[in-house]
């Protein structure tokens, strides 16, 4: 779940429709620069169901009594999210070997294996003997390079969807998460660089350089769950009969 606290309401995300707003970057890339086939097909289709992991978990949403608000995918219980991401990442390869080895790399990207923590340590080891049998499966030779950048692609697209639902619409550049001040970190034919976002009002992001075919809009879903009707009903109640709102962001080249 992506969470916002805002005074004494919460404005909640579901992590899989983040990620289908992420697919909608995939199938907006500029064509000259990443050619259509089978494996850009099925990287594409990586892109939007990176975050199927969390399906389950979000329709069950969690109370963090130490901090007074729902669990978020960034501090939600070790053991329970390391499970759901092989399960997600399970049901990706039943559908698309390729698709599973790259959100398999990156569920395992967010984690170190200088970790102490035997269960971190425990999934990365499963996760590349995972990718292993997935490639062995495919019995086909995957260009190294291409390997790289679709990984790269699924995790800009990830980002960029984020930078949109994780902050508030309209943030000035000064007041943005750190994760995005300083732009993207990935690079790509198109930009060679990197690529900088930032908000040109509340419903509009420029992009630069910018990346997609022309400009276009996404719309996510949310809901804003009052502290009170926690209290009363409890957070699965409060956030499953809160109304269902949307979120409509236009991306645009810099000027």
């Amino acid at each position: 779940m992506i969470v916002q606290q805002q005074g004494n309401q919460f404005l909640m995300m579901k992590q899989h429709d983040h990620a289908q707003i992420s697919g909608e970057f995939a199938l907006q890339w500029k064509q000259k620069y990443l050619l259509r086939s089978k494996l850009r097909e099925e990287a594409d289709w990586a892109i939007g169901q990176h975050d199927r992991a969390w399906i389950p978990l979000d329709e069950s949403p969690m109370w963090n009594e130490e901090k007074q608000q729902p669990y978020t995918f960034i501090d939600y219980p070790l053991e329970e999210k390391l499970a759901a991401y092989q399960k997600g990442i399970e049901e990706v390869a039943a559908e698309s070997r390729y698709a599973g080895m790259l959100c398999s790399l990156h569920y395992q990207s967010f984690f170190s294996k200088d970790s102490e923590d035997k269960h971190i340590l425990a999934f990365i080891d499963h996760e590349e003997r995972r990718r292993e049998q997935l490639i062995e499966a495919m019995k086909m030779e995957v260009p190294k390079d291409l390997y790289h950048t679709h990984f790269e692609r699924l995790q800009f697209c990830d980002d960029l969807s984020l930078y949109i639902c994780m902050q508030e619409p309209g943030v000035s550049k000064a007041n943005e998460l750190s994760w995005f001040k300083d732009g993207f970190r990935q690079s790509f034919d198109v930009a060679p660089n990197g690529i900088m976002p930032y908000w040109q009002d509340k419903e509009h992001v420029a992009l630069d350089p910018f990346p997609f075919e022309k400009s276009f809009h996404v719309t996510i879903p949310y809901r804003i769950v009052q502290r009170k009707d926690v209290e009363e009903v409890g957070l699965e109640s409060a956030f499953s009969q809160a109304e269902v709102l949307d979120r409509t962001v236009t991306f645009v080249p810099s000027v």
